[in-house]
């Protein structure tokens, strides 16, 4: 096996794969980026606007499971080829929108493209590591947030001298000229033999658990939705929460900018951590981390401490959503992996939609975002909550046979 995991082109491959990630996850950030714009143009509500996020984020939860089904059985070439004309079509179509209800459907489709690059891609490098998965896997989630930092700080000056519709034409351009070229180099598959030792050491996992595949995927499912209501406050409103502040938008996106290249550092690290701890407890110190973060909002909002607490919350949570994918890696089975991650993925995706929406309606209600906060420290605690019982059962007690 030491000649296909951890080799020169298992390295190789996770290079053309964090580049492929870091354009085809731009069309979750489009819309926050002009999140403003749209709802001045429409005439719309902060909660009717968060909903193009909301469907955004529910195409890209679908996404990550679909999609994450097709690479388990064709390969992730043929994935990557199909999303990214997809997600092109939808920026295309989503400039042409009369109405922010066609704009939440265009904005569904935008998501179901954009997935491939994220679960999908987690999945399909997951296979080519053995000892080092946890930095291979965290790298490769980093795209999501490298894209989240780059991506706002170059397309701002054009959003302010002309309007979000030419934005949407350059990534429409962008990701077909990108992604589909990058996608030719990954058509090698993994041999079927080499999944032996991957799915001999999960299989002792699951044994020291006790638990199901389906019950721990759903116990994934929970605490992921948890984490990501949380997560989604700053990362959908911190824009609108600065306007609402007086400091405009281009503080917003420096501070979203700031916060996503903090996730995508704090990714990293954590990756080389889960090496070490294992994706469960790399999850709840994630979690713990997230909780006190996103309490650093509640007392202050000075322009000043902003920076401050966003570079913090970045650093703090960057490493929970890649540690579901190693969580699922370590005791479920490998020929599963896309469709098993898929899953998980798609429920924290979830969470991020849900929380996007909850957090534009609780300001409606109360007319400021310390509310919103609060909700997503109270939502930390089921994550937290997961994590301790996923501990405690794994517990050397013997083994225990597990049904699928």
């Amino acid at each position: 096996m030491s000649a296909i995991h951890d080799s020169r082109y298992s390295w190789f491959r996770l290079c053309i794969t964090l580049l492929i990630a870091m354009v085809a996850n731009v069309g979750i950030w489009a819309i926050v980026l002009v999140l403003p714009s749209v709802e001045a143009e429409f005439n719309a509500t902060r909660a009717d606007a968060s909903l193009a996020y909301t469907t955004t984020m529910i195409g890209f939860a679908l996404g990550n499971l679909l999609i994450g089904r097709i690479v388990d059985r064709f390969g992730v070439t043929l994935a990557l080829t199909g999303a990214s004309l997809l997600s092109a079509a939808a920026y295309l179509l989503s400039m042409l929108a009369p109405t922010m209800g066609l704009l939440w459907i265009t904005h569904l489709l935008l998501g179901l493209g954009t997935a491939v690059g994220f679960g999908p891609l987690m999945a399909d490098i997951s296979h080519w590591f053995l000892r080092r998965r946890g930095i291979a896997v965290a790298l490769v989630a980093s795209g999501n947030y490298i894209s989240g930092g780059i991506w706002p700080s170059l397309l701002t000056p054009m959003l302010v001298e002309g309007n979000w519709r030419d934005v949407y034409l350059l990534l429409a351009v962008v990701t077909v000229c990108t992604v589909i070229p990058l996608a030719l180099l990954l058509r090698r598959r993994l041999p079927e033999e080499a999944h032996g030792a991957a799915q001999a050491a999960s299989d002792l996992k699951a044994l020291s658990a006790g638990f199901s595949p389906r019950a721990l995927q759903w116990l994934l499912g929970f605490a992921g939705i948890g984490c990501c209501i949380a997560m989604s406050m700053p990362q959908v409103h911190i824009v609108a929460y600065c306007i609402g502040l007086g400091y405009g938008p281009a503080v917003g996106a420096d501070l979203l900018s700031l916060m996503l290249l903090g996730g995508a550092a704090s990714r990293i690290v954590f990756g080389l951590v889960a090496d070490r701890l294992g994706g469960v407890m790399t999850v709840l110190v994630g979690a713990i981390l997230q909780a006190l973060a996103l309490a650093l909002y509640l007392p202050w909002d000075a322009m000043v401490p902003l920076y401050v607490i966003s570079l913090v919350f970045g650093l703090s949570q960057g490493g929970i959503v890649p540690s579901y994918a190693l969580i699922v890696r370590e005791y479920m089975p490998a020929r599963e992996a896309g469709a098993r991650v898929g899953f998980v993925l798609m429920m924290t995706v979830l969470g991020m939609a849900i929380g996007g929406w909850m957090s534009g309606w609780i300001y409606d209600l109360s007319g400021s975002y310390h509310m919103a906060f609060l909700n997503g420290v109270l939502w930390n605690g089921l994550t937290i909550a997961v994590m301790l019982v996923l501990l405690a059962r794994s517990r050397p007690r013997g083994a225990r046979v597990v049904v699928v």
